[in-house]
């Protein structure tokens, strides 16, 4: 498990602390202050490798570079194999690289990256732990696997033309032909993340979506009763069926190779996703951490699994208060304040309302309503604060206001009662 990160000269803001929590972390802000960048040196502090130096198609997971030509460090601190690791490493500008260790590193356990724009990338112990070149034991085997997002669909190919990756299309329907135990996982990660228990996500048969592709297409089962080819299904459905596959992949591609070895599963997992709501409907924001949370105990069994993931909904924030425990749970939220950005592990404080979350620490906005309709409440206000207001202007706001909001808003309420009992309206 990640312990801590500790950031200087490096990323948005001159430092950075962050003392991560055992289960869950989540990490809010707004665009462009560091979230996914966050998440990217989450993954290289556990695995030394930057996704797209790894596969070159990916947009997002670039190097981080420092702000300035001073020195800048990345220091980290996690629970390996056998003990705790804690390293500080320095960016070493003739090279253009991070200063690494020497020797073997240590082992993280299985640490699994969800990427915003559909991207993984998975570092697997039994299959990425490797000793230096010079050291007997030394197999070149692939130093992580990163897929970009047609990759999780198609397959990942190795250098030299195998199949490191079969991709989804191609196991799903493996899988699903065999019957075994991965289909069966999959069938129950796909309705542990469904929106809702009455529609849930369920493969339907097998088909071909053209005379020229001789693949068998996976379906799911829509409530109207259609098999929808997967390729075919929404974006925010896509979401969903590539975290499921990928989250049962990996751990099956894990337990395999362990055996191959000989060797014990992982004893922990780490899950990065960022912005975990990405395409989903509110019905499946509200429900998507604690599914997941759900999927990665029952997938990983007799594991500590950690969740890092980064959101900009605050339908996400509400769907964690009956569970959040300041002992195994944290939330950082990132600003920008006085021209720098800071990052803040903030007290979670139970609002019970998306509304109230929109107005929290978490998103800043003054109110939850459409931006116009704010700016002329604050007018309304300043009109009703005066000691003898312009009638005409009283006329005027009203209309104003009758037009633009709903006849139930609370403000409507307020502004008839105080314009009726001050004899204004």
């Amino acid at each position: 498990m990640l312990k801590s990160l500790s950031l200087e000269n490096v990323g948005p803001a001159p430092t950075m602390e962050l003392g991560f929590a055992k289960r869950l972390n989540v990490i809010t802000g707004d665009n462009g202050l560091g979230k996914s960048f966050l998440l990217d040196i989450a993954w290289w502090a556990m695995t030394r490798q930057w996704p797209a130096e790894l596969n070159p198609k990916l947009t997002s997971g670039k190097k981080a570079l420092p702000r300035d030509a001073g020195s800048a460090r990345i220091s980290f601190e996690f629970t390996g194999k056998s003990r705790a690791k804690a390293y500080t490493s320095e960016f070493q500008p003739r090279e253009g690289k991070w200063k690494g260790s020497a020797g073997r590193p240590a082992n993280p356990g299985l640490v699994f990256y969800a990427m915003a724009d559909g991207s993984f990338a998975l570092w697997d112990p039994a299959r990425n732990y490797w000793l230096t070149k010079g050291d007997e034991d030394f197999q070149d085997r692939p130093p992580a696997y990163v897929f970009s997002p047609m990759e999780v669909w198609d397959g990942l190919e190795n250098k030299d033309g195998t199949w490191l990756c079969n991709g989804l299309i191609r196991d799903w329907a493996s899988w699903q032909k065999e019957r075994g135990e991965p289909f069966d996982q999959l069938c129950d990660v796909l309705k542990v993340l469904s929106a809702s228990p009455d529609e849930p996500l369920t493969p339907g048969e097998l088909t071909r979506i053209s005379l020229d592709d001789a693949r068998d297409m996976p379906t799911v089962r829509m409530p109207y009763g259609q098999d929808v080819p997967v390729v075919h299904a929404s974006a925010g459905m896509r979401r969903i069926i590539a975290l499921a596959y990928f989250m049962v992949w990996s751990w099956q591609e894990h337990q395999k190779a362990a055996r191959l070895l000989g060797e014990q599963e992982t004893h922990q997992a780490v899950f990065l996703i960022d912005e975990v709501e990405s395409h989903l409907h509110p019905q499946w924001q509200r429900k998507v951490v604690p599914a997941l949370i759900k999927v990665m105990g029952a997938l990983v069994r007799n594991a500590s699994v950690q969740l890092i993931t980064a959101t900009h909904s605050p339908l996400v924030m509400a769907s964690i208060e009956p569970f959040f425990n300041e002992k195994r749970d944290a939330w950082f939220d990132l600003d920008f304040v006085q021209d720098e950005v800071m990052l803040t592990r903030r007290d979670f404080r139970k609002h019970g309302d998306v509304s109230t979350w929109l107005m929290s620490e978490a998103f800043d906005l003054k109110s939850a309503r459409a931006e116009t309709q704010e700016h002329l409440i604050e007018k309304a206000s300043r009109l009703l604060e005066q000691e003898e207001p312009d009638q005409a202007a009283i006329k005027r706001m009203h209309g104003k206001l009758v037009e633009a909001l709903s006849p139930t808003d609370d403000f409507l309420f307020q502004w008839r009662y105080i314009g009726k009992r001050k004899g204004w309206l």
